[in-house]
């Protein structure tokens, strides 16, 4: 029964279902559970620091319930979505219930979707990768999967980095900075991708030209069906499900830098340049994500058998309640800068 707590991993798109069918104030159930109910469960919880032994992990790695775990997210997201889409486009919804519905569906994008489509986009399969890219697209951010996978990874914990919160950076600032950088590095990674495989722009191996496509199809498709409320609705809940991403990168490694050594290069991604938190229940919701160290030390790692690292750098809460906090950055800065490791402050300087 162990295997099955990532069950409740569920209950943000079950919650949103409920929200979507009741309306009025249940409009904001999702947010009020996802940002207020589990925060306040991570306190209450204990904090778990314990690791898998050997034959733990063997046997978890055989097991394909974690999987399936994953790939159940598919149709609940986009069950959620299309929901969402068809209560917006039927009923007369009051400014408040829309702005509900918005944020609530756009949690499940990010929490269900865009946090699923990390895992899987770390996987060695081409099928598991493709739903990945699916979960990706409502976000319209199926860039993500490549500079994730080949910048992020190789320049995490640097300036190079857009996806790494500089130190005594907002979090307003840096969904600005993360974004557009992002985007603009994705390009470049599959430019130089192109170029050296003698590709044109033009070609079918132009990954991201096919992301434009496929993105800009299902927003004129929802507009051409359903009209211009739904569509603005499907643009908003995007927005905010990339917002929730970018939120959980700036914690991810706010304020950490690795070290050039003596030949000009950067140290090796190390458990330190990672924030990592091992409180139960962002553990459980997030599909271990929170165990953030380990993933990058060892990216390939599934989630089901991460573990946590004395010498990484600990979060004092867990990331749904962090994401919170980080919303305040006078409160943000107070707990988290005296954490930041003096050398990193000094290096960067």
């Amino acid at each position: 029964m162990k295997d099955l707590k990532y069950l409740a991993a569920f209950s943000i798109p079950i919650v949103a279902i409920l929200g979507l069918s009741l309306k009025g104030p249940f409009a904001w159930a999702t947010v009020v559970f996802a940002f207020g109910v589990i925060p306040i469960l991570e306190l209450i919880f204990p904090v778990d620091t314990e690791n898998l032994d050997a034959e733990e992990v063997s046997s978890k790695l055989k097991k394909r319930v974690f999987d399936w775990l994953l790939y159940l997210n598919l149709p609940l997201v986009y069950g959620v979505l299309i929901y969402g889409l068809y209560v917006v486009f039927s009923s007369d919804l009051s400014m408040p219930e829309f702005i509900g519905f918005v944020f609530s569906v756009g949690i499940v994008l990010g929490v269900n979707g865009i946090n699923v489509a990390h895992e899987l986009g770390h996987r060695q399969t081409t099928n598991e990768r493709f739903l990945g890219k699916a979960l990706l697209l409502p976000s319209f951010y199926m860039h993500f999967y490549i500079e994730h996978n080949f910048g992020h990874h190789l320049h995490a914990a640097t300036p190079e980095d857009p996806a790494t919160a500089r130190y005594n950076q907002s979090v307003y600032s840096f969904w600005v900075t993360s974004t557009f950088r992002q985007y603009r590095n994705a390009w470049k990674l599959q430019t130089k991708l192109l170029k050296s495989q003698n590709h044109g722009f033009f070609s079918f191996k132009n990954d991201m030209l096919w992301y434009s496509v496929f993105q800009t199809t299902y927003l004129a498709v929802i507009f051409i069906v359903l009209g211009p409320k739904s569509l603005l609705f499907a643009v908003l809940s995007g927005f905010v499900g990339f917002l929730l991403l970018e939120t959980v990168n700036y914690i991810e490694h706010y304020g950490l830098l690795r070290h050039k050594t003596k030949s000009g290069r950067y140290e090796r991604v190390r458990e330190m340049h990672s924030w990592n938190s091992n409180h139960v229940i962002g553990r459980i919701v997030l599909y271990e994500l929170t165990r953030h160290s380990d993933h990058h030390y060892k990216s390939s790692k599934k989630y089901q058998v991460l573990d946590c690292h004395d010498e990484s750098p600990q979060m004092p809460y867990g990331y749904p309640t962090s994401m919170v906090i980080s919303l305040l950055p006078p409160l943000w800065f107070k707990i988290m800068n005296k954490r930041v490791p003096e050398s990193m402050i000094t290096s960067r300087d």
